[in-house]
Protein backbone atom coordinates (compact mmCIF):
# COMPACT_ATOMS: atom_id res chain seq x y z
CA UNK A 1 0.00 0.00 0.00
CA UNK A 2 1.32 3.45 -0.50
CA UNK A 3 1.91 6.09 1.51
CA UNK A 4 -1.28 8.36 0.25
CA UNK A 5 -3.04 5.31 1.04
CA UNK A 6 -1.56 4.94 4.25
CA UNK A 7 -2.55 8.41 4.81
CA UNK A 8 -6.04 7.58 4.04
CA UNK A 9 -6.54 4.53 6.15
CA UNK A 10 -5.20 6.56 9.05
CA UNK A 11 -7.44 9.46 8.05
CA UNK A 12 -10.41 6.68 8.48
CA UNK A 13 -9.74 4.99 11.88
CA UNK A 14 -7.46 7.69 13.36
CA UNK A 15 -7.47 7.78 17.27
CA UNK A 16 -9.40 10.18 18.60
CA UNK A 17 -9.31 11.31 22.75
CA UNK A 18 -12.77 11.19 23.51
CA UNK A 19 -14.89 13.50 26.42
CA UNK A 20 -17.52 11.06 28.49
CA UNK A 21 -20.58 12.00 26.51
CA UNK A 22 -18.21 10.59 23.30
CA UNK A 23 -17.21 7.93 25.33
CA UNK A 24 -21.25 6.70 25.87
CA UNK A 25 -22.05 7.33 22.56
CA UNK A 26 -19.18 5.54 21.41
CA UNK A 27 -19.72 2.51 23.39
CA UNK A 28 -23.25 2.09 23.85
CA UNK A 29 -24.30 -0.96 22.34
CA UNK A 30 -22.04 -2.06 25.37
CA UNK A 31 -23.71 -0.03 27.97
CA UNK A 32 -27.14 -1.31 26.61
CA UNK A 33 -25.48 -4.43 26.88
CA UNK A 34 -24.48 -4.26 30.52
CA UNK A 35 -27.92 -2.43 31.40
CA UNK A 36 -30.01 -5.59 29.84
CA UNK A 37 -27.42 -7.85 31.39
CA UNK A 38 -28.32 -6.65 34.85
CA UNK A 39 -31.81 -6.15 34.84
CA UNK A 40 -32.23 -9.89 33.83
CA UNK A 41 -29.97 -10.62 36.37
CA UNK A 42 -32.06 -8.80 39.40
CA UNK A 43 -35.33 -9.79 37.74
CA UNK A 44 -34.82 -13.45 36.62
CA UNK A 45 -33.40 -15.80 39.00
CA UNK A 46 -32.82 -18.28 36.04
CA UNK A 47 -30.93 -16.16 33.62
CA UNK A 48 -27.27 -16.67 35.12
CA UNK A 49 -27.03 -20.16 34.85
CA UNK A 50 -24.58 -22.14 32.67
CA UNK A 51 -27.08 -23.74 30.76
CA UNK A 52 -29.16 -20.68 30.29
CA UNK A 53 -25.97 -18.92 29.03
CA UNK A 54 -24.77 -21.37 26.86
CA UNK A 55 -28.17 -22.11 25.14
CA UNK A 56 -28.21 -18.16 23.87
CA UNK A 57 -24.35 -18.98 22.70
CA UNK A 58 -25.05 -21.82 21.06
CA UNK A 59 -28.77 -20.80 19.17
CA UNK A 60 -26.87 -17.24 18.29
CA UNK A 61 -23.79 -18.98 17.25
CA UNK A 62 -24.78 -18.77 13.50
CA UNK A 63 -26.22 -15.44 13.59
CA UNK A 64 -23.01 -14.15 15.11
CA UNK A 65 -20.44 -15.89 12.50
CA UNK A 66 -22.95 -14.09 9.45
CA UNK A 67 -22.86 -11.02 11.48
CA UNK A 68 -19.16 -10.71 12.42
CA UNK A 69 -18.42 -11.07 8.66
CA UNK A 70 -21.16 -9.40 7.47
CA UNK A 71 -19.52 -6.48 9.15
CA UNK A 72 -16.45 -6.47 6.67
CA UNK A 73 -19.62 -5.51 3.78
CA UNK A 74 -20.92 -2.88 5.31
CA UNK A 75 -17.42 -1.22 6.09
CA UNK A 76 -16.83 -1.80 3.14
CA UNK A 77 -19.58 0.64 2.13
CA UNK A 78 -22.08 -2.29 0.50
CA UNK A 79 -25.19 -4.46 1.81
CA UNK A 80 -25.45 -8.37 1.57
CA UNK A 81 -29.18 -9.18 1.25
CA UNK A 82 -28.25 -12.61 0.66
CA UNK A 83 -26.67 -14.59 3.15
CA UNK A 84 -30.24 -16.14 4.13
CA UNK A 85 -30.48 -17.48 0.57
CA UNK A 86 -26.56 -18.82 1.08
CA UNK A 87 -27.45 -19.88 4.39
CA UNK A 88 -30.45 -21.94 2.95
CA UNK A 89 -28.69 -23.29 -0.18
CA UNK A 90 -25.93 -24.35 1.43
CA UNK A 91 -27.62 -26.25 3.93
CA UNK A 92 -29.87 -28.19 1.64
CA UNK A 93 -26.89 -28.99 -0.55
CA UNK A 94 -25.26 -30.78 2.65
CA UNK A 95 -28.39 -32.14 3.56
CA UNK A 96 -28.47 -34.09 -0.19
CA UNK A 97 -25.16 -34.97 0.13
CA UNK A 98 -25.15 -36.57 3.15
CA UNK A 99 -28.30 -38.69 2.16
CA UNK A 100 -26.79 -39.27 -1.20
CA UNK A 101 -23.21 -40.17 -0.30
CA UNK A 102 -23.16 -40.24 3.06
CA UNK A 103 -20.33 -39.32 3.65
CA UNK A 104 -20.76 -36.60 6.80
CA UNK A 105 -17.21 -34.50 5.75
CA UNK A 106 -18.01 -34.58 2.32
CA UNK A 107 -21.37 -33.01 3.17
CA UNK A 108 -21.06 -30.48 5.87
CA UNK A 109 -17.35 -29.52 4.11
CA UNK A 110 -19.54 -28.61 0.67
CA UNK A 111 -21.78 -25.95 2.92
CA UNK A 112 -18.45 -22.96 3.21
CA UNK A 113 -17.17 -23.53 -0.34
CA UNK A 114 -20.80 -23.22 -1.80
CA UNK A 115 -20.70 -19.88 0.60
CA UNK A 116 -17.41 -19.31 -1.51
CA UNK A 117 -18.73 -19.76 -4.99
CA UNK A 118 -22.20 -18.14 -4.14
CA UNK A 119 -20.61 -14.75 -2.44
CA UNK A 120 -17.97 -14.72 -5.61
CA UNK A 121 -20.75 -14.51 -7.63
CA UNK A 122 -21.92 -11.97 -5.78
CA UNK A 123 -19.23 -9.73 -5.57
CA UNK A 124 -18.30 -10.31 -9.52
CA UNK A 125 -22.25 -8.90 -10.36
CA UNK A 126 -21.69 -6.02 -8.58
CA UNK A 127 -18.10 -5.04 -9.52
CA UNK A 128 -18.36 -6.21 -12.99
CA UNK A 129 -21.81 -5.28 -13.68
CA UNK A 130 -21.54 -1.51 -11.45
CA UNK A 131 -24.90 -2.68 -9.72
CA UNK A 132 -24.98 -1.37 -6.13
CA UNK A 133 -25.05 -3.62 -3.86
CA UNK A 134 -28.56 -3.52 -2.35
CA UNK A 135 -30.16 -4.55 -5.83
CA UNK A 136 -27.54 -7.24 -6.68
CA UNK A 137 -27.91 -9.27 -3.69
CA UNK A 138 -31.55 -8.74 -3.47
CA UNK A 139 -31.63 -10.26 -7.20
CA UNK A 140 -29.19 -13.17 -6.37
CA UNK A 141 -31.18 -13.81 -2.93
CA UNK A 142 -34.06 -15.09 -4.92
CA UNK A 143 -32.22 -16.61 -7.18
CA UNK A 144 -30.40 -18.76 -4.46
CA UNK A 145 -34.01 -19.70 -2.93
CA UNK A 146 -35.14 -21.23 -6.18
CA UNK A 147 -32.05 -22.87 -6.74
CA UNK A 148 -32.91 -24.16 -3.04
CA UNK A 149 -36.28 -25.06 -3.32
CA UNK A 150 -35.45 -26.48 -6.55
CA UNK A 151 -32.71 -28.86 -5.07
CA UNK A 152 -35.27 -29.77 -2.49
CA UNK A 153 -38.14 -29.79 -4.67
CA UNK A 154 -40.17 -28.04 -2.05
CA UNK A 155 -40.18 -29.77 0.67
CA UNK A 156 -37.55 -31.26 3.46
CA UNK A 157 -34.53 -33.61 3.14
CA UNK A 158 -34.02 -35.30 6.37
CA UNK A 159 -30.58 -36.72 7.52
CA UNK A 160 -30.09 -39.74 9.87
CA UNK A 161 -26.61 -40.20 8.52
CA UNK A 162 -24.77 -41.46 11.83
CA UNK A 163 -22.92 -38.56 12.94
CA UNK A 164 -24.19 -35.51 11.08
CA UNK A 165 -25.83 -33.95 13.98
CA UNK A 166 -22.54 -33.82 15.62
CA UNK A 167 -21.29 -30.22 14.39
CA UNK A 168 -24.70 -28.87 15.76
CA UNK A 169 -25.49 -31.05 18.74
CA UNK A 170 -22.42 -32.14 20.26
CA UNK A 171 -20.86 -30.68 23.49
CA UNK A 172 -16.71 -30.33 24.39
CA UNK A 173 -16.66 -30.03 28.54
CA UNK A 174 -20.13 -29.03 28.55
CA UNK A 175 -19.85 -26.54 25.67
CA UNK A 176 -21.22 -27.18 22.37
CA UNK A 177 -18.88 -27.62 19.21
CA UNK A 178 -21.09 -24.70 17.52
CA UNK A 179 -20.12 -22.15 19.96
CA UNK A 180 -16.80 -23.31 19.91
CA UNK A 181 -16.71 -22.44 16.32
CA UNK A 182 -18.23 -19.45 16.77
CA UNK A 183 -15.44 -18.11 18.65
CA UNK A 184 -12.81 -19.75 16.52
CA UNK A 185 -14.41 -17.72 13.50
CA UNK A 186 -15.15 -14.74 15.47
CA UNK A 187 -11.21 -14.21 16.77
CA UNK A 188 -9.92 -14.72 13.06
CA UNK A 189 -12.52 -12.26 11.45
CA UNK A 190 -11.40 -9.71 14.15
CA UNK A 191 -7.63 -10.18 13.44
CA UNK A 192 -8.02 -10.28 9.50
CA UNK A 193 -9.89 -6.64 10.32
CA UNK A 194 -8.29 -4.64 12.69
CA UNK A 195 -4.57 -5.85 12.45
CA UNK A 196 -4.24 -6.90 8.22
CA UNK A 197 -3.29 -4.64 5.15
CA UNK A 198 -6.36 -6.25 3.74
CA UNK A 199 -8.85 -5.19 6.68
CA UNK A 200 -7.22 -1.59 6.35
CA UNK A 201 -8.00 -1.48 2.52
CA UNK A 202 -11.35 -2.73 3.75
CA UNK A 203 -11.99 0.61 5.95
CA UNK A 204 -10.14 2.40 2.82
CA UNK A 205 -12.64 1.38 0.64
CA UNK A 206 -15.66 2.42 2.74
CA UNK A 207 -14.42 5.32 3.65
CA UNK A 208 -13.46 7.12 0.02
CA UNK A 209 -13.50 4.34 -2.69
CA UNK A 210 -12.30 6.64 -5.23
CA UNK A 211 -9.54 7.74 -3.01
CA UNK A 212 -8.84 4.43 -2.26
CA UNK A 213 -8.36 3.75 -6.17
CA UNK A 214 -6.04 6.80 -6.82
CA UNK A 215 -3.80 5.57 -3.79
CA UNK A 216 -3.19 2.00 -5.55
CA UNK A 217 -5.71 0.00 -3.47
CA UNK A 218 -7.41 -2.52 -6.30
CA UNK A 219 -11.29 -1.35 -5.27
CA UNK A 220 -12.85 -3.94 -6.66
CA UNK A 221 -11.01 -7.14 -5.76
CA UNK A 222 -11.39 -5.75 -2.25
CA UNK A 223 -15.49 -5.53 -2.27
CA UNK A 224 -15.20 -9.31 -4.28
CA UNK A 225 -13.18 -10.35 -1.29
CA UNK A 226 -15.54 -8.96 1.72
CA UNK A 227 -18.75 -10.69 -0.37
CA UNK A 228 -16.57 -13.73 -0.43
CA UNK A 229 -15.63 -13.70 3.37
CA UNK A 230 -19.72 -13.11 3.62
CA UNK A 231 -20.50 -15.99 1.43
CA UNK A 232 -17.82 -18.28 3.64
CA UNK A 233 -19.64 -17.23 6.71
CA UNK A 234 -23.34 -18.00 5.28
CA UNK A 235 -22.14 -21.26 4.27
CA UNK A 236 -20.12 -22.24 7.53
CA UNK A 237 -23.61 -21.18 9.80
CA UNK A 238 -25.27 -23.16 7.27
CA UNK A 239 -22.82 -26.46 8.16
CA UNK A 240 -24.20 -25.47 11.92
CA UNK A 241 -27.88 -25.14 11.31
CA UNK A 242 -28.21 -28.29 8.92
CA UNK A 243 -26.54 -30.23 11.74
CA UNK A 244 -28.42 -28.80 14.47
CA UNK A 245 -31.81 -29.86 12.72
CA UNK A 246 -30.67 -33.02 10.38
CA UNK A 247 -32.77 -31.73 7.79
CA UNK A 248 -32.42 -29.45 4.72
CA UNK A 249 -35.21 -26.59 4.55
CA UNK A 250 -35.17 -24.34 1.66
CA UNK A 251 -36.31 -21.60 3.66
CA UNK A 252 -34.33 -22.21 6.56
CA UNK A 253 -32.45 -19.00 6.17
CA UNK A 254 -35.20 -16.66 5.46
CA UNK A 255 -34.65 -13.34 7.38
CA UNK A 256 -31.42 -14.20 8.57
CA UNK A 257 -29.60 -11.18 6.32
CA UNK A 258 -31.78 -8.60 8.29
CA UNK A 259 -30.98 -10.16 11.68
CA UNK A 260 -27.02 -9.96 10.80
CA UNK A 261 -27.73 -6.44 9.14
CA UNK A 262 -29.57 -5.09 12.27
CA UNK A 263 -26.59 -6.69 14.43
CA UNK A 264 -24.09 -4.93 12.97
CA UNK A 265 -25.62 -1.12 12.51
CA UNK A 266 -27.00 -1.75 16.40
CA UNK A 267 -23.04 -2.71 16.89
CA UNK A 268 -22.29 0.94 15.62
CA UNK A 269 -21.26 0.39 12.89
CA UNK A 270 -21.74 2.99 10.02
CA UNK A 271 -24.07 2.31 7.22
CA UNK A 272 -22.02 4.55 5.11
CA UNK A 273 -18.83 2.58 5.49
CA UNK A 274 -15.71 3.33 6.64
CA UNK A 275 -16.50 2.62 10.65
CA UNK A 276 -17.01 -0.23 12.41
CA UNK A 277 -15.16 -3.35 13.92
CA UNK A 278 -16.35 -7.38 14.12
CA UNK A 279 -16.98 -6.76 18.10
CA UNK A 280 -19.55 -4.50 17.93
CA UNK A 281 -21.52 -6.76 15.58
CA UNK A 282 -20.67 -9.43 17.82
CA UNK A 283 -22.31 -7.23 20.97
CA UNK A 284 -25.23 -6.04 18.83
CA UNK A 285 -26.36 -9.70 17.83
CA UNK A 286 -26.01 -10.70 21.74
CA UNK A 287 -28.05 -7.57 23.09
CA UNK A 288 -30.92 -8.63 20.42
CA UNK A 289 -30.70 -12.59 21.93
CA UNK A 290 -30.95 -10.86 25.30
CA UNK A 291 -33.82 -9.05 24.75
CA UNK A 292 -35.45 -12.24 23.51
CA UNK A 293 -34.17 -14.17 26.13
CA UNK A 294 -35.63 -11.52 29.02
CA UNK A 295 -39.17 -11.72 27.76
CA UNK A 296 -39.27 -15.31 27.30
CA UNK A 297 -37.66 -15.54 31.02
CA UNK A 298 -40.23 -13.04 32.59
CA UNK A 299 -43.45 -14.46 30.25
CA UNK A 300 -43.40 -10.78 28.70
CA UNK A 301 -45.91 -10.57 25.67
CA UNK A 302 -43.99 -11.70 22.98
CA UNK A 303 -45.73 -9.67 20.28
CA UNK A 304 -43.94 -6.41 21.85
CA UNK A 305 -40.37 -8.54 21.26
CA UNK A 306 -39.62 -7.00 17.68
CA UNK A 307 -41.04 -3.57 18.68
CA UNK A 308 -38.68 -2.96 21.95
CA UNK A 309 -36.12 -4.37 19.51
CA UNK A 310 -36.89 -1.77 16.70
CA UNK A 311 -37.12 1.00 19.03
CA UNK A 312 -33.49 -0.15 20.60
CA UNK A 313 -32.10 -0.06 17.26
CA UNK A 314 -33.57 3.22 16.48
CA UNK A 315 -32.13 4.69 19.59
CA UNK A 316 -28.34 2.94 19.00
CA UNK A 317 -28.61 4.68 15.29
CA UNK A 318 -29.34 7.60 16.47
CA UNK A 319 -26.79 7.75 19.16
CA UNK A 320 -24.30 7.06 16.32
CA UNK A 321 -25.80 10.00 13.84
CA UNK A 322 -25.41 12.08 16.95
CA UNK A 323 -21.45 10.82 17.70
CA UNK A 324 -21.09 11.21 14.03
CA UNK A 325 -22.46 14.63 13.83
CA UNK A 326 -20.15 16.18 16.55
CA UNK A 327 -16.96 14.98 15.08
Amino acid sequence: MTEAANTTVTRTRARRKFSAKELVIEYAVLLLLAVVLVALAILSPSFFTFGNIVNILNQNAPLVIIAAAGTFVIISGNFDLSTGAIYSVAGVVAAWLAVTTGNVALALGAAPVIGIVLGAFNGTVITRLRVHSFLATLASSMIFTTIAVLITGGSLITVTTPGFTALGRNRVGGVFIAVLVMIVVVAILWFVLSRTLFGRRVYAVGGNAEAAELSGIHVDRTRILVFVISGLAAGTAAAIGVSRIASGQPLAGAGLELSAIAAVILGGTSIYGGIGAVWRSVAGVFLIALIGNGFDLLNLNPQLKDMVTGFIILAAVGLAAAGRGKR
